[in-house]
């Protein structure tokens, strides 16, 4: 969620024609945060390893030893120009520092977590079969979900010890705030927003669809049948069940139950769910706790 004004402008945006560094271009990077957070982040960082470069270039200038002969006002201002370009060549190339920072930037906003939403989820998402929404739209988003799924999630919540707000990051997660979800093959809601699978213990309704698993550390697509729900209060108290009697998450119930609400034991649940067996996915765990991160500044921001 990032609000208009609160990313730094050191340059233009591209095709303005301004140099890094001209502060009368902070309105359009303004207005370019408030369309599309992701964008500006990007361009912002550029900007920053934009400067770094002509620090940087400025620097090895001072430490070449020059004869003085034709230095002036004038060849100074050329130079200066001239490392100006050369900084801006240089800026925004893969690998390079201002991806560092754009990532950064991400995680400190919340914004990166929605690109990683867009991928589905080894323990059930479905393949994404509807347009990835903006990050500029994705605030409201999280806002509505968080709203639709909470009394259900605090109900699920008593009977478990699980913080509501772990289950709301988790289907969050799973669902793609909501945008991603696992269809019937008439095309109605299964309400699974766990991603949970009709194993061998499962005799109701299921969804079968094409979703991606890990295997030996690689992504590979293969059909799966899935839970299939007649609302989504029947998919947090069958997600309520399924964690406090399997006793493979035991230990995660446990330390949920027990430790205060905070990032660290958020962390701790993420990683809890990953080590037991939730998702193949190398990368749950992190990804699911960015989205319970994201999910508490929902909340605060909806009290």
């Amino acid at each position: 969620m990032t609000a208009a004004g609160s990313l730094p402008s050191l340059s233009s945006l591209p095709g303005s024609g301004a140099s890094a560094g001209d502060a009368t271009s902070i309105a359009g990077l303004r207005s370019a945060a408030a369309r599309d957070p992701k964008a500006a982040i990007k361009e912002t960082a550029k900007q920053f390893e934009a400067l770094f470069m002509q620090q940087l270039m400025k620097s090895m200038r001072e430490a070449t030893i020059s004869s003085g002969m034709l230095d002036n006002e004038g060849t100074k201002l050329g130079t200066e120009m001239l490392d100006t370009q050369y900084a801006n060549k240089m800026t925004g190339l893969p690998g390079g520092l201002a991806a560092a920072i754009a990532r950064q930037l991400e995680r400190q906003m919340g914004v990166g977590a929605s690109a990683a939403l867009a991928a589905p989820a080894a323990a059930g998402a479905a393949a994404a079969s509807t347009p990835v929404a903006s990050d500029a739209s994705l605030s409201q988003r999280q806002s509505d979900f968080v709203r639709s799924v909470q009394a259900s999630a605090q109900t699920a919540s008593a009977q478990t010890g699980i913080p509501a707000a772990f289950m709301v990051a988790q289907a969050a997660h799973e669902s793609g705030w909501g945008r991603r979800e696992i269809r019937n093959a008439d095309g109605s809601s299964s309400h699974n927003l766990f991603g949970v699978k009709a194993g061998a213990g499962w005799s109701g309704p299921t969804a079968e669809i094409t979703t991606t698993e890990w295997v030996g550390g690689e992504p590979q697509k293969m059909t799966a049948k899935f839970r299939a729900y007649a609302s989504v209060d029947d998919a947090f108290q069958d997600y309520a069940k399924l964690m406090k009697q399997s006793p493979r998450y035991a230990g995660v119930v446990a330390q949920a139950a027990q430790a205060p609400l905070s990032a660290a034991s958020a962390q701790d649940f993420a990683q809890g769910l990953q080590r037991a067996g939730y998702a193949t996915d190398p990368a749950y765990a992190d990804k699911l706790t960015r989205v319970i991160n994201t999910t508490l500044r929902v909340q605060r921001a909806s009290t």
